[in-house]
């Protein structure tokens, strides 16, 4: 119940980073680079104070930490730029679609075929995904901000993948975020500047609370959680983002978005109901 609990709050801290980078940007209290740029320093900001507290060395000179700085970069870098051509929705359709997809792909490499409760309860949530979300505001997706969002997905899958691996969450995402600053100063293309007070404190929130600590519980219970069913629990994430938009944000829930709760959810509880992976033995 405790894993649920802490996946669950993940989960809603994506959502909530989502909310936050669309009132900001979609209400012009922030330019896209801005916010970005802001969200990262935030991020790193307050991860480095916690490290702080509790004393301790960030581990930022070690080999295996740059993979995972350059990971969290992509994603920071092809999300922000991808939401000046796509609407929300079908931007999240896009990444999260991208993450299931690498990390189902991932599993299936490394001899860990998923089963096919969890492939089945996969679609469904997708399918789910699909009805809420597609075409969405705007239409069909322009080409280079769909390239974009597919970037994005790939670093967050990385960025996932490796965390798998840490045995100090909170110390790793610190020194992530810490590399991935000046990455993202430097790869991010200039532009206009537009920030508001409203904008800068949007992007506080969503840096240093939404990004920056629900990326270092998103660590703690990735070590706990099968690498299939932590593919599919992120499909959540766009639905809520939706569910969000409507209560702070004023936006309309359809029935059509009711059902592809029903669809998500569903989805999701069915593959959970799964064993582990079969693992490739020979």
């Amino acid at each position: 119940m405790r894993l649920a609990l802490l996946t669950a709050l993940a989960m809603i801290a994506f959502a909530a980073n989502s909310v936050l980078t669309r009132l900001a940007i979609d209400g012009t209290h922030m330019d896209p680079v801005s916010f970005a740029l802001v969200r990262v320093a935030s991020g790193a900001a307050m991860l480095g104070f916690l490290i702080a507290l509790r004393g301790g060395a960030l581990p930022l000179l070690r080999r295996r930490r740059w993979p995972g700085a350059v990971s969290l970069a992509l994603y920071m870098i092809g999300f922000s730029l991808a939401y000046l051509t796509l609407d929300a929705g079908l931007g999240a359709l896009i990444l999260f679609g991208v993450v299931q997809i690498s990390m189902f792909m991932h599993g299936y490499w490394r001899g860990a075929a998923p089963t096919l409760r969890q492939i089945s309860g996969a679609g469904i949530a997708f399918a789910g995904l699909m009805l809420a979300l597609w075409p969405g505001p705007g239409g069909q997706a322009d080409p280079l901000g769909a390239g974009l969002m597919v970037l994005a997905g790939l670093g967050w899958a990385a960025y996932t993948i490796i965390g798998r691996g840490s045995v100090d969450p909170l110390a790793a995402t610190a020194a992530n975020f810490l590399l991935c600053l000046p990455l993202v100063a430097v790869l991010l293309p200039g532009a206009a500047l537009a920030v508001t007070a409203p904008g800068l404190l949007l992007a506080v929130m969503s840096g240093g609370l939404t990004s920056g600590l629900g990326y270092a519980l998103w660590y703690a219970v990735l070590p706990r959680l099968d690498q299939g069913i932590a593919a599919i629990v992120q499909l959540s994430v766009p639905l809520l983002a939706i569910l969000g938009g409507a209560v702070l944000l004023g936006e309309k829930v359809s029935l059509l978005v009711l059902l592809a709760a029903v669809l998500v959810l569903g989805g999701i509880g069915w593959a959970l109901s799964a064993g582990s992976p079969r693992a490739d033995r020979s």
